[in-house]
């Protein structure tokens, strides 16, 4: 990959990176720092890489990069803990509020490949590339992560 092409990769990929780790991290820091460390790594490996296959690159290099982070912050105890909404909270949730707490229920892997699906529109085998995984347990992980995402809503909309 030449200069340009990466230039062209960063200008393309940064935004979606940087919401990818976010919506893993919920810390903007971290995200961001995720998204200079993958682009960094890709910098290393530029002539290596062909431009065709940056995208993957990208974000198979990112989702390590937020696997290893979130092994190093539950090492050291420093994640910070969701706070549990209380039955005297306001219940007019917001729908995107809803699934993010949802989201934030689920299993990594769980949640990554949810994400990689549906938000950044990944079909299987690119997902499967990316979080080293065959195609059926991506579809096997998208399918369990669905069905407690419906449910976690159902028992939402009971409380309603």
């Amino acid at each position: 990959m030449t200069q340009k092409e990466y230039n062209k990769a960063v200008d393309e990929f940064s935004d979606n990176i940087f919401r990818f780790a976010l919506k893993h991290l919920r810390n903007e820091m971290s995200a961001k720092d995720i998204v200079q460390e993958t682009f960094t790594k890709v910098w290393i490996k530029h002539e290596e890489v062909s431009y065709e296959k940056v995208k993957s690159y990208l974000f198979t290099t990112a989702y390590h990069a937020i696997v290893d982070w979130a092994k190093k912050e539950k090492r050291s105890g420093d994640i910070e803990q969701t706070e549990e909404r209380g039955a005297t909270q306001s219940m007019n949730f917001e729908v995107q509020e809803v699934l993010t707490e949802a989201l934030e229920k689920l299993p990594e892997i769980q949640k990554s490949v949810v994400l990689l699906r549906d938000y950044e529109g990944y079909n299987y085998a690119e997902i499967a590339k990316i979080t080293q995984l065959s195609e059926s347990q991506v579809k096997v992980y998208i399918f369990r992560a669905r069905k407690t995402l419906k449910e976690y809503i159902k028992r939402l909309d009971l409380v309603v």
